[in-house]
């Protein structure tokens, strides 16, 4: 039983950046062990986009891991915060979003979430349900619970008011309402990214004041890095891999990432156990095993994951086609144009390119290939009828049909 028990802290605590309550949780790990009951485990999401990306995928991870080892998942779709928006590590008040504006991007989330989590043991939850119908006399009475001056102890909003920059009312509610989150669903273990500690924090503050018999055990995890290895995973750095991308482009980013950020991906998203990755590891260090059949390896779990086993695979294939044997893939897009038609107006139709200035500096730099020769002039033009096969950078590419 111990044995049992100590192999479950392991990949609990695996990756993780904090761990506040660790002897409740394990409390709570060996009573599901001895009597079967489960406990409840929170993560919430404000659904300010309607895609989640890996980055998204870490807590999703972890929550898992949880379901594994005796945990019941609430996983909370923040309705009414997202409409405050979170200000952690914010510099300046975020913009607010319309009652309207998050239900259309919670829809996505039910069916995404569910690619990692146990549909029998999680609890879709909509914050507004208890927000909504708090009432005036309620958010009084939670406002009460705290005070400006704790308030201030966040880092991000001690930084603002110190450069003189805005901070609103409503921005001091989004952890209050957050911590009452945990209240609401009675949680034992909460979850969030290592920025959101302070918040997590308040629900374990707002458990006592409420009387819940219980103070939430908190355990933050780091921010993915994104492809580039430097900063976080984010749609608007174009470093990230979304949970729903097509099988093809994610075993691909996969493999782009480098071999140090490999092992990063491992410990937050692979279903291996902490051991499978030390022996993985190993080989590595070794040379009993090239970083590349890891990484491949890796790619073929995620995909696998998001998607199946038989588009993982086509993916793999598709791959190995393309880079191994410098192959063209088997269904690229076509489009048709005139003769006479620019390269720079080309890419920007295909969206290869979000402007003609970018393509014509994506030319420049050697990173087109027509019909796999290298082209570099960037006022190039169709000037012939016929069929040509373009390739910008590594994964792009696409058939041009040349009439008059």
């Amino acid at each position: 039983m111990q044995h049992k028990i100590q192999e479950a802290m392991i990949e609990i605590q695996r990756g993780c950046v904090e761990f506040i309550g660790k002897e409740y949780i394990e409390s709570l790990v060996a009573r599901f062990y001895q009597t079967g009951e489960r406990f409840i485990v929170k993560a919430g999401f404000d659904p300010t986009a309607p895609d989640l990306h890996l980055g998204h995928s870490v807590l999703l991870r972890k929550l898992a891991t949880f379901q594994q080892f005796g945990g019941r998942v609430k996983f909370l779709i923040g309705d009414f915060t997202a409409t405050i928006g979170d200000p952690s590590g914010k510099k300046e008040t975020r913009k607010t979003l319309t009652f309207e504006e998050v239900a259309e991007n919670a829809k996505t989330y039910e069916m995404q979430v569910f690619k990692i989590l146990d549909t029998q043991l999680t609890d879709i939850c909509f914050n507004s349900k208890w927000l909504g119908s708090l009432g005036s006399a309620g958010m009084m009475q939670l406002t009460a619970q705290y005070s400006v001056a704790r308030m201030m102890e966040r880092d991000d909003f001690a930084k603002r008011f110190k450069e003189n920059l805005p901070i609103s009312i409503v921005e001091f509610m989004y952890p209050l309402l957050q911590g009452y989150d945990s209240v609401a669903l009675n949680c034992d273990i909460e979850l969030g990214g290592n920025d959101q500690k302070f918040n997590l924090l308040v629900g374990r503050a707002l458990q006592r004041s409420y009387g819940c018999g219980k103070e939430q055990s908190v355990l933050t995890m780091p921010l993915l890095e994104g492809l580039d290895g430097i900063h976080k995973m984010s749609k608007s750095l174009n470093n990230y891999i979304g949970v729903i991308e097509e099988a093809k482009s994610m075993y691909a980013k996969i493999l782009s990432i480098s071999d140090v950020l490999m092992w990063r991906y491992y410990e937050l998203m692979s279903i291996k156990s902490s051991k499978e990755i030390t022996v993985l590891k190993d080989s590595v260090a070794n040379n009993s095993l090239h970083p590349k059949a890891a990484k491949e390896a890796l790619a073929l779990e995620i995909t696998t994951v998001f998607h199946n086993a038989e588009l993982a695979r086509e993916a793999q294939e598709e791959f190995q086609h393309i880079f191994h044997q410098k192959g063209i893939p088997h269904d690229i897009d076509s489009i048709n144009v005139q003769v006479g038609t620019w390269i720079c107006k080309v890419l920007l139709d295909l969206g290869f390119s979000p402007s003609s200035s970018q393509a014509r500096r994506d030319i420049k730099a050697g990173a087109l290939q027509i019909n796999e020769e290298k082209m570099q002039d960037e006022s190039f033009v169709f000037s012939q009828r016929g069929q040509y096969v373009i390739k910008l950078g590594k994964r792009k590419f696409a058939k041009i049909i040349v009439t008059d």
